[in-house]
């Protein structure tokens, strides 16, 4: 039987982190513990064990908490090979070494469990916005893979002053500086329910990641869906 499927095979690597295609994420374990977005496991083969990850200490969980921002993770080990997804959004791998990045949570989709992860505050948000504008931080050497609705940029921060919409800037790296940046003319935006008043500005040396999308709407999971299980390992 002749098929295509076979261009659809399964990828070999000796990272742990493999791309398996632009949208699906490769993970061999080989007794390695990840963190993972909650829910993001589509498959996997061999010895795998999932469990909730917890906020990681007092100190997380009273800011995740407060601002809202931080992904609910679940940690996977074993020998096998995991497969992850999200809404067959792109799929991006960054190395660190003893690096730290700063990412919009809604697009962290796993790293390894030695990188240090915690959940910052941009500089100037809260006197502008009522709760502040808030993203997670992780530090360390390790894979941390992204996620970005659509095929994103990279821009040189210090090349140009560089502004993004708050959603649409998935990542940057560490030397950038962060603020608010509000100078649209009020007067324009009247009646017209404009969201691009408020604006992030970026500063130093460094890079940011731009996605072509304010983000996907995450829907809120229906009430009648009791089961631990589902919750845990749906896809």
């Amino acid at each position: 039987m002749q098929t295509t499927l076979a261009q659809y095979k399964e990828t070999t690597s000796t990272d742990g982190f493999t791309l398996q295609n632009s949208k699906l994420l490769k993970v061999s374990l080989s007794g390695n513990t990840i963190q993972a977005k909650l829910g993001s496991m589509v498959a996997y083969q061999g010895d795998a064990s999932f469990e909730h990850a917890g906020s990681g200490g007092m100190s997380r969980m009273l800011k995740k908490a407060v601002t809202g921002e931080g992904q609910s993770l679940m940690k996977i080990s074993g020998s096998g090979e995991v497969f992850l997804a999200d809404s067959a959004q792109d799929v991006h791998l960054i190395y660190l070494e003893n690096e730290k990045i700063t990412v919009n949570g809604p697009n962290l989709l796993a790293f390894d469990a030695d990188i240090d992860w915690d959940i910052e505050r941009v500089q100037g948000a809260s006197g502008m916005m009522g709760g502040g504008l808030y993203n997670t931080s992780l530090q360390g050497t390790g894979f941390v893979a992204i996620l970005s609705d659509g095929p994103p940029v990279l821009l040189d921060v210090a090349s140009a002053p560089t502004y993004a919409d708050a959603q649409a800037a998935i990542t940057w790296s560490q030397g950038v500086t962060t603020a608010l940046k509000t100078d649209f003319k009020m007067k324009n935006l009247i009646g017209r329910g404009s969201g691009e008043s408020i604006q992030m500005a970026f500063q130093g040396q460094g890079w940011v990641l731009v996605q072509p999308s304010e983000g996907q709407v995450v829907a809120t999971p229906s009430s009648s869906s009791n089961s631990p299980l589902g919750n845990l390992l749906g896809g």
